[in-house]
């Protein structure tokens, strides 16, 4: 039997835009020429998985079937929730729908995340599916990087080959995060693993009021299309609680799969401006490198209401005390020690370390090394052009 994917949807991704009322979700953005549903949609064309289920809200629909268009998926389901209730009712509805055997293994992936090297995820989940029972839960987890804040963290246990979680740690600040990384602590990437009938057991013994709902919202759901419109009175009796708070802090038998690969979830402009400086070779174009007294900066890719360049400051150069209008501005050093100015404060900036510039904040960048400074940027505002500049002091005599 082949593994089903089940794709969760329904997320807004709204720590990228903390203060635009219309914006993208981050799985839809348009990054170069793919999106982050279409990178998860092609990693399941494979034969390791079956068709996909795809949980969805009304708002996404049409971007999920261009999606599905775009990666040339012609055999799926959707299951359409009425009511935004977290990660819990929404894995329930999508294994409850009647296309899905009861001993059925299901694979479920958020949509908004990036992961390289499938093919030694593939490997992992072919080499675990014979493990898979009517009670227990296998959950990913990525050796860290870096003792990250953004990301929640697990330990683990080896009983007779398998690493049994023995404890999870919800996002600790950094000291935390490497006091967890000494005991072999890993990420906790979201992704899960297990069959239908182990779900069912689970939010039964767990969490029986959502198992009444959601079974109710499905039972009584209409089918069109490909689409389950699940019924709204009873979906949202439902409680909001992500999986992790109402299945996995909850139950003893959860098992890890160890995973060395490169993956994010990008829910951070530090992480995303990471993934263009490993590919920005792909987006170069010397028409878009533009030469300044203080260096050169590059544009790289402009999105809906974001710009990625690179800033090259040479030794001694001096951007000038500047604030803007429309945008606000990211920062991720990837090489040198610049002085950075923002508003009354100085910081004396490293490599791997990043700024947030916020819209109207005066700021200012210099060098006062002997190498060059290089900056990732992502822009984010309504207007991405240097018109959007007003000077107050500049060594090179660009006032306004």
């Amino acid at each position: 039997m082949k593994i089903r994917p089940v794709i969760l949807c329904g997320g807004a991704g709204t720590r990228l835009w903390p203060n635009q009322k219309n914006h993208q979700a981050k799985q839809f953005i348009d990054f170069g020429g793919w999106t982050l549903m279409q990178k998860t949609l092609e990693r399941i064309r494979n034969s390791t998985f079956d068709y996909p289920i795809i949980s969805t809200n009304s708002k996404y629909l049409k971007q999920v079937k261009l999606a599905l268009k775009i990666t040339k998926i012609k055999k799926y389901k959707i299951v359409l929730e009425p009511a935004k209730k977290n990660t819990a009712p929404a894995i329930l509805a999508s294994a409850l729908i009647k296309d899905i055997p009861l001993n059925q293994p299901l694979m479920f992936f958020a949509a908004d995340h990036l992961i390289e090297k499938s093919n030694i995820l593939n490997k992992s989940i072919n080499a675990n599916k014979h493990n898979l029972n009517d009670k227990n839960i296998f959950i990913f987890g990525i050796k860290p990087t870096n003792p990250s804040s953004e990301y929640g963290y697990f330990l683990t246990k080896k009983v007779k080959k398998i690493y049994k979680v023995t404890k999870f740690i919800e996002k600790p600040k950094a000291a935390k995060a490497k006091e967890v990384i000494k005991k072999k602590g890993y990420w906790n990437s979201g992704i899960f693993f297990l069959r239908k009938d182990s779900i069912i057991y689970n939010f039964k013994k767990y969490q029986p009021k959502t198992f009444i709902s959601c079974l109710a919202s499905v039972n009584k759901s209409k089918y069109n299309n490909n689409i389950y419109y699940l019924k709204k009175s009873s979906f949202v009796k439902s409680l909001e609680k992500s999986f992790d708070y109402a299945i996995l802090e909850k139950t003893k038998q959860i098992n890890a799969i160890k995973l060395n690969i490169p993956w994010t979830d990008l829910g951070s402009w530090k992480e995303i401006l990471k993934v263009y400086d490993r590919n920005k070779d792909k987006y170069y174009n010397k028409k878009n490198v533009y030469y300044r007294p203080w260096g050169r900066y590059t544009n790289l890719f402009k999105g809906k209401e974001f710009l990625i360049k690179e800033l090259f400051v040479k030794s001694k150069g001096i951007l000038s005390l500047q604030k803007h209008h429309h945008r606000a501005e990211h920062w991720l050093i990837t090489q040198g020690n610049p002085k950075i100015t923002l508003n009354k404060n100085i910081f004396n900036k490293k490599k791997n370390e990043h700024i947030f510039i916020p819209l109207g904040a005066k700021h200012r960048i210099q060098n006062p090394g002997k190498k060059p400074v290089k900056i990732m940027e992502a822009q984010i505002g309504s207007i991405l052009t240097e018109s959007d500049i007003v000077r107050y002091k500049d060594i090179y005599g660009r006032i306004n």
